[in-house]
């Protein structure tokens, strides 16, 4: 699975999913895009958008979208650390076009 990492989302979870390509937002350059033009950009070249943005749900549309889209409650790594089984299973059953929100 290609998956993009939000600006927020710890880096080290990336060691969590190493049977994915993870690739971040700050690695493409994509910093400075807005929510609309990253989706957009995401579309198609990847699988599943990771995030922390709880609010991505109400400021976008995101019916008919093929990018799975997975919300982390938090930024910190040190509470996701502890929940690492947790992200992996909820990425391992993501499917295409599904928003699913995490919570602990």
């Amino acid at each position: 699975m290609r998956i993009l990492f939000d600006q927020g989302v710890p880096v080290p979870l990336r060691r969590t999913l190493a049977s994915h390509a993870v690739t971040t937002v700050f690695e493409l350059g994509w910093s400075n895009l807005d929510n609309g033009d990253l989706l957009r950009a995401a579309e198609g070249r990847f699988d599943l958008f990771v995030t922390t943005d709880k609010n991505l749900k109400h400021e976008q549309n995101l019916t008919g979208r093929r990018l799975g889209i997975l919300v982390l409650p938090t930024t910190n790594w040190l509470e996701i650390r502890q929940h690492q089984a947790e992200v992996a299973w909820a990425v391992e059953g993501m499917k295409a076009g599904q928003y699913f929100e995490l919570r602990w």
